[in-house]
């Protein structure tokens, strides 16, 4: 099972999370989130992070100049657009040779046929759950909304996942076809925000990760 930590803003507790090698880490450069990177993090010591950990640079309704500016200052292997960003959108990073994971807010009501329009233009999709702001929330969603999910695409789940969630994670993988990439974690990993609780996030990475190998 692989992992994503995500809205990390201060370079000691990075370097302590790059110790559990995450398949994943993400910055996130959205100015009204209390992650927000901004220039808390030297743009080489992001660049120089082990390939092993894919950085994600997480954008919400950001233009494509803008993008594209961040994803050569800073290296990223992987941008996650997180806003209300359309499939021409996406087709246009595309073509510029951005790898792209689209985010979209689960809830009841959420319209799965959308994905079409989106599976050609992107890598990934990941699930969040809808709220009034971007991300970040510690909410989760009823993950047996993804029932309704028949697309081959493969995706992160997110939403509000702490550590008493892995046994649920690694149950819903085992019982269903769902192609879960990976899981996105945040919130429930901090002491504040941006500063993980690297015991917890230990723990849980164990948990995933040796289960699914007895498994």
């Amino acid at each position: 099972m692989r992992i994503k930590v995500c809205g990390m803003k201060d370079e000691e507790n990075l370097r302590d999370v790059l110790e559990l090698q995450p398949d994943y880490v993400g910055f996130i450069f959205y100015e009204k989130s209390p992650r927000f990177m901004g220039e808390t993090l030297d743009a080489e010591v992001v660049k120089d992070l082990p390939k092993s950990s894919r950085k994600v640079g997480v954008f919400v309704n950001a233009s494509i100049d803008q993008i594209l500016r961040t994803v050569k200052k800073y290296g990223l292997d992987f941008v996650q657009l997180h806003g209300e960003e359309t499939p021409d959108f996406c087709r246009s990073l595309q073509f510029k040779g951005i790898n792209i994971i689209k985010a979209f807010r689960v809830d009841e009501t959420f319209n799965f046929t959308q994905l079409n329009n989106y599976k050609p233009v992107c890598d990934y999709f990941l699930f969040d759950t809808k709220a009034a702001e971007y991300g970040g929330t510690g909410l989760s969603f009823d993950w047996r909304l993804l029932e309704r999910y028949d697309n081959e695409k493969p995706f992160f789940l997110s939403g509000g996942i702490g550590l008493e969630d892995a046994e649920t994670i690694l149950e819903l993988k085992e019982r269903s076809n769902l192609r879960i990439h990976a899981v996105d974690v945040n919130s429930k990993f901090e002491t504040q925000p941006g500063i993980k609780n690297i015991e917890a996030l230990r723990a849980f990475i164990e948990r995933l990760k040796v289960e699914a190998i007895e498994a």
